[in-house]
C-alpha cells in the first residue's frame, strides 16, 4: 500500500515539474514575441482603367493623403484596384470594396462611381468619395443639385464637367474652315452621352456639322474611326468617353493616316498624337479629392460635404502633329502662351515657363 502511495506522489510530482517546465517556456517565448501590430485604417483606391488621367487623379488624392499625415504603411493602408476597362471586373470590385473591411473608397470615373454606390447602398455603407467624374448629378447615384443639395450621407466628391463648349470654339479658331467633326462615343456611358449632347449645341451654333459613330467597346474604336474618315470629317473630337480614351492611339493612328487633327478634351492626349488638348488637371482634381479624404479621416462628417464642380484648365498642343496636316490650322501666339506643355515639331516635350 505505501508503495502504490509512493509510486502515485511520484507520478504526481513529475507531472507538475513537466507543467512548470511547460509554462516556464511558454512564458519566456511571449515575453520576447513583438507586440500585436494596430490595425491600420484601410483605404480603398479604385479607377476603371490604365488611362494618364486615371493615373493622375490617383496620385493626386495619395500625394494630398500623404500631405495631410495619412501614409501609405504608417498611419494607413492603401489598396489600389484596376477593372483595366472592363465593366464586369468593376462591378465585382464593388462589392469586394464594400463588405465593410475598409474605412475610406476613393473612386476614380463615372463607372467607378456607378458600380461602387450601387453595391454600397445596400451594405455597410462606408464612406465613399469620388473624382474624375463628369456630371455626378446625372450619374444616377442619388446626388441632386438643389439647393438645399441631396445626396446619401456617406458619398461626396468632386465632378469635373468636360469643357466641351471651349475646346469647339477653339477648334474653329484654330481653323476657320472647320464645317465637318467627327466623334467616337458609347451610349452605354452617361459621361459621354452628356458631352455628346454639349458637342451638338455647340456645333449647331458654330455651324459645325457633327457626325457619330457609336461603339460598346475598345475594340470597336478603329472601325468606327475609318467610317467617320470615309464620310468626309475635317477632325475628330474625343470627349470624356472611356471606351474610346482606352483606344486614343488607335484614333489617333487613323487620323495622321489621313492627315486630320484629333483634338480632346482630355489632357495628356498629344502624347498618343492629337493635335491639341483642353481639358482638366487631373492631378490637381485628384488632390481636390485628397484633401477631402484628409477631413474625413480626421472625424469631419461626409454628409456635410457638399460635391462640387472643379475645372483647374490645362492645355496642351503638339507642333509634330500641325506640320503634316492637309487643312491649313495654326496656333496663335494668344493660345500658344495659354499652353501648360508644347511638343515641338521635332516631338520634343517642354514645359512653357511663360505660360499666362
Amino acid at each position: 500500500m505505501l508503495g502504490s502511495f509512493k509510486r502515485l506522489a511520484l507520478g504526481l510530482g513529475l507531472i507538475l515539474l513537466a507543467a512548470a517546465v511547460l509554462l516556464g517556456a511558454d512564458w519566456g517565448s511571449r515575453r520576447h514575441q513583438p507586440k500585436t501590430e494596430v490595425q491600420l485604417p484601410a483605404v480603398a483606391v479604385f479607377q476603371f482603367s490604365s488611362s494618364a488621367i486615371l493615373d493622375e487623379f490617383c496620385q493626386g488624392a495619395i500625394h494630398t493623403l500623404a500631405e495631410g499625415g495619412f501614409v501609405d504603411g504608417k498611419t494607413i493602408r492603401i489598396f489600389r484596384f484596376n477593372a483595366e476597362g472592363d465593366v464586369a471586373t468593376a462591378n465585382l470590385v464593388a462589392k469586394q470594396i464594400t463588405d465593410g473591411s475598409y474605412r475610406l473608397i476613393i473612386t476614380a470615373s463615372t463607372v467607378c462611381l456607378q458600380a461602387v454606390a450601387s453595391t454600397n447602398k445596400g451594405g455597410g455603407r462606408t464612406t465613399h468619395l469620388f473624382g474624375a467624374v463628369t456630371d455626378p448629378f446625372i450619374a444616377g447615384v442619388g446626388i441632386v443639385r438643389g439647393p438645399p443639395q441631396e445626396k446619401p450621407p456617406y458619398l461626396t466628391g468632386m465632378g469635373t464637367f468636360q469643357p466641351v463648349e471651349a475646346i469647339f470654339r477653339q477648334a474653329k479658331a484654330l481653323y476657320p474652315g472647320l464645317k465637318t467633326v467627327g466623334v467616337i462615343w458609347n451610349p452605354a456611358e452617361i459621361n459621354s452621352e452628356v458631352c455628346t449632347g454639349k458637342a451638338r449645341e455647340i456645333c449647331k451654333e458654330l455651324k459645325i456639322t457633327l457626325l457619330e459613330a457609336s461603339v460598346e467597346k475598345t475594340s470597336d474604336v478603329n472601325e468606327a474611326a475609318g467610317s467617320l474618315v470615309s464620310r468626309g470629317v475635317q477632325a475628330i473630337w474625343t470627349g470624356g468617353d472611356a471606351t474610346v480614351n482606352t483606344g486614343i492611339d488607335t484614333v489617333t493612328k487613323v487620323a495622321q493616316k489621313n492627315r486630320i487633327p484629333v483634338f480632346s478634351n482630355i489632357a495628356g492626349h498629344v502624347k498618343s498624337g492629337t493635335l491639341f488638348d483642353l481639358g482638366a488637371n487631373y492631378e490637381e482634381v485628384g488632390r481636390g479629392v485628397g484633401a477631402i479624404a484628409v477631413r474625413v479621416l480626421r472625424g469631419e462628417n461626409p454628409a456635410d460635404i457638399e460635391v462640387t464642380n472643379v475645372l483647374p484648365e490645362r492645355i496642351l498642343i503638339n507642333y509634330a502633329i500641325l506640320k503634316g496636316l492637309r487643312d491649313p490650322w495654326h496656333f496663335p501666339e494668344r493660345f500658344v502662351s495659354r499652353a501648360d506643355e508644347i511638343i515641338s515639331a521635332d516631338g520634343t516635350i517642354r514645359k512653357n515657363e511663360g505660360k499666362k
